[in-house]
């Protein structure tokens, strides 16, 4: 291709919203889009096509997809063949009112469809304003949903790729709005997963984070589970690291925290929403599990492996929540020390079984609780955070420093950031790290021996 061609190609611009399934799948679109002749680009301003890909489990993420929209009407406007799209779970959840609602909306389409984007951009070129909500067949638990020409395509981000293994939830939990925007359940083959990861590995990546709505209730027919793809997985040559997210705690069992402990490659490290401290929130929310239960496996897993980092979420002014039920929240906190905690102010999401329930907790009892759950994480990280000081860390060089000349950024085992000054490191080094210190949530180390580069 010539410069001159190469300058006129279409640029695209993806902002997304939401949480790693989001990720992976606006870098699948990215390809789809290459692949179709667009070249991506990082300012919108540049763009002749922006999609929007959306997540709607809590409210304030869809304010801010609809915010975005408005800052384009100007854009819009001046180009009125630029093409902007709404995907995502927003997408699915609104479907036509995004279009009746954004008039500058030529495309909205679901979580299933974004592999049809070629011919919905052309069906847009060609005048029509297009809305794409169906769902792929799910006759079945096992479903390929990467098309096989995509399964050895995947994106490699630094040292990081993704890997979705199922799609959709079947828990149904009663605060949840994820079966209603990505659909019932389905798993990939192991096969397929295994094939990709490969390709993966071939293409650079050391850390491979494994992707579902609830990721542990993989199941790839009766005698291939979690399980099984972890134990393949971990023994992948030239893979150094494994992660996922997120899990269930209903679906979390000793037998994992003991292949989580045995296993190098699996990273010492997970995030296990318990969501509210109570029993009888949680039979409310319909989590199917009790909090002695939950913290029952954790302790195992913090036998098993004393080195694991534990993350998790919380909702905090669920309807009826008592004073009573939120202490068993903070008490949940002080048991488990979580690593880190991404608390939620209960927010009704359409379509759910909890938006029936009145929403009877003031706001300002929601904030004084969040502000308390936030105020004894701090307390409980900045303890564990000092707890580092001296110790020595695997970490696997992942950028340099935003700021900082001659300083690297990684991440430990457990997940932590850190950042090493050594100008002699490389993107995808292991190196073994002393603590030196810590500001925040990030570490601060020195190096102690370089491994061999992997």
């Amino acid at each position: 291709m010539s410069s001159q061609q190469a300058q006129t190609k279409p640029k695209a611009f993806i902002r997304t919203y939401g949480c790693q399934m989001n990720e992976h799948d606006s870098f699948r679109m990215m390809d789809v889009l290459r692949d179709s002749g667009y070249e991506m680009t990082e300012d919108p301003q540049q763009a002749g096509l922006i999609l929007v890909n959306t997540c709607s489990v809590r409210q304030n993420p869809e304010n801010k997809v609809y915010s975005f929209l408005g800052t384009l009407r100007e854009q819009k406007r001046q180009h009125p063949d630029l093409i902007v799209g709404v995907a995502g779970c927003v997408a699915q959840q609104e479907g036509e009112t995004i279009l009746q609602r954004e008039k500058l909306v030529d495309l909205v389409f679901g979580p299933d469809n974004y592999f049809r984007l070629p011919e919905m951009l052309d069906a847009v070129k060609a005048g029509e304003r297009v809305c794409e909500t169906q769902w792929l067949p799910r006759q079945h638990k096992i479903q390929n949903f990467i098309p096989e020409e995509w399964v050895e395509r995947g994106h490699v981000d630094g040292v990081k790729a993704y890997i979705a293994i199922t799609k959709g939830c079947n828990n149904m939990c009663t605060f949840c709005i994820v079966p209603h925007t990505r659909g019932r359940e389905v798993s990939r083959e192991g096969g397929n997963i295994l094939r990709e990861a490969r390709s993966l590995v071939r293409n650079g990546a050391k850390e491979i984070w494994l992707l579902g709505q609830n990721v542990n209730s993989y199941r790839a027919g009766n005698d291939y589970r979690f399980y099984d793809l972890l134990d393949d997985l971990s023994q992948l040559e030239g893979l150094e690291r494994i992660r996922f997210t997120s899990p269930h705690p209903k679906d979390w069992n000793n037998e994992l925290s003991d292949l989580m402990a045995s296993r190098r490659r699996i990273c010492k490290q997970l995030h296990l929403p318990f969501q509210a401290g109570s029993d009888r929130v949680l039979h409310l929310m319909r989590r199917n599990h009790t909090l002695d239960e939950y913290l029952a496996k954790i302790k195992y897993l913090q036998r098993a492996a004393p080195t694991v980092e534990i993350s998790t979420d919380l909702i905090v002014g669920f309807p009826t929540e008592t004073d009573a039920d939120f202490e068993r929240t903070l008490h949940c906190l002080e048991e488990v020390r979580f690593s880190q905690v991404f608390p939620f102010k209960y927010s009704p999401r359409p379509d759910t079984v909890a938006a029936e329930l009145e929403d009877d907790v003031p706001r300002e009892l929601k904030e004084e609780r969040l502000a308390r759950v936030i105020a004894l994480q701090s307390r409980i990280n900045a303890e564990k955070m000092e707890a580092y000081r001296g110790s020595l860390q695997d970490v696997l060089i992942d950028g340099a420093h935003h700021k900082l000349r001659g300083v690297m950024n990684g991440r430990t085992g457990g997940y932590r950031p850190i950042s090493l000054r050594d100008d002699s490191l490389e993107l995808g080094d292991i190196v073994t790290a002393r603590v030196t210190g810590h500001q925040g949530h990030w570490l601060h180390g020195e190096l102690v021996r370089e491994t061999a580069t992997v």
